[in-house]
């Protein structure tokens, strides 16, 4: 072994930190951390010296996430409905997904990352997220530093329409949700309205696997009445309704009745409401979270989409 273990472990943050959000998955992210571990643990010992070690593991991390995420992107081409990231629970146990939580680890943001090729997203994020310089990132994606200033300038063209603003204050938030959650669990369709953005945007994923609506729902009382049909439909099945965080937001976690997950039900606040909602059914989304029930059969007989 060339490095000592501890050392390897205290970048295993790092490296699923930039596998997530390259990947949106949190499994695929803790395979890229797995293999990048293992080469450096690997490593010959009559290899090079290594300046940084932090340095050479995001370079493997991010090479190997870009290869991951050009396989993904053939599947996510011909993908059932919308495509969601896989939420990351904010009280995730596991040490190596302790993350710095920021808007660009929100559901909302890595979905409009999916607009980027897998080297465009690479760039974007060294640079945006981990302030790499130019020569540091062209040496990781193997481009000079001139071609990757185009690709920055770029990525960040290409999802400056989709990219969701960050208005955030703690307080009013707060207030707000505890405002969005009660009129959720009255299923009060004017209270869920008066806290819905006009524009709010609603999506779902169930990934061909799960019901799920396969577009988008637009606006505050298009969605009111839509979530407040899902509570009705829910309390019918006597599923369980959890709050909690993911990703950096509020969340709120569905359960069968065993207390098997269902979804996670992601939020985004921006200027005191919320501006978009997304719900994610996929069970392979949600294995990372523990047991998951079965939807289907829990809906079979009633018919419904959440």
């Amino acid at each position: 072994m060339s490095e000592p273990t501890a050392e390897l472990d205290r970048l295993r943050p790092l490296m699923f930190s930039i596998a997530y959000r390259m990947l949106g998955s949190v499994t695929d992210a803790e395979d890229v951390v797995q293999d990048a571990y293992l080469r450096l643990q690997e490593r010959s010992p009559a290899a090079e010296p290594i300046e940084s070690l932090d340095a050479y593991a995001s370079t493997v991390a991010t090479r190997l996430s870009i290869d991951a995420l050009r396989s993904a992107r053939r599947a996510r081409e011909v993908y059932t409905g919308t495509w969601l990231p896989e939420p990351l629970p904010d009280d995730d146990a596991d040490p190596a997904h302790r993350v710095e939580r920021d808007e660009t680890l929100s559901f909302a943001f890595l979905a409009v990352l999916e607009r980027l090729g897998p080297v465009e997203r690479a760039v974007f994020l060294l640079r945006e997220v981990f302030d790499l310089d130019y020569s540091h990132i062209a040496r990781i994606v193997e481009r000079d530093e001139a071609a990757c200033r185009q690709i920055m300038h770029r990525a960040r063209a290409r999802i400056a329409d989709g990219r969701p603003r960050f208005d955030s204050d703690a307080a009013r938030d707060a207030v707000l949700l505890d405002t969005f959650f009660a009129a959720l669990d009255d299923g009060d369709v004017d209270a869920l309205a008066s806290v819905l953005a006009d524009d709010v945007v609603f999506y779902a994923d169930g990934g061909g696997r799960t019901p799920a609506v396969r577009h988008p729902l637009h606006g505050s009382v298009a969605v009111a009445r839509f979530l407040a049909g899902l509570v009705r439909r829910g309390s019918g099945l006597h599923v369980r309704m959890e709050r909690t965080r993911a990703n950096g937001e509020a969340a709120l976690r569905v359960s069968a009745p065993d207390g098997a997950t269902l979804s996670v039900l992601m939020l985004h606040a921006d200027g005191g409401r919320v501006a978009i909602v997304g719900n994610q059914l996929n069970p392979e989304k949600l294995r990372h979270l523990g047991p998951v029930g079965d939807l289907n059969a829990l809906v079979s007989g009633g018919g419904g989409e959440t």
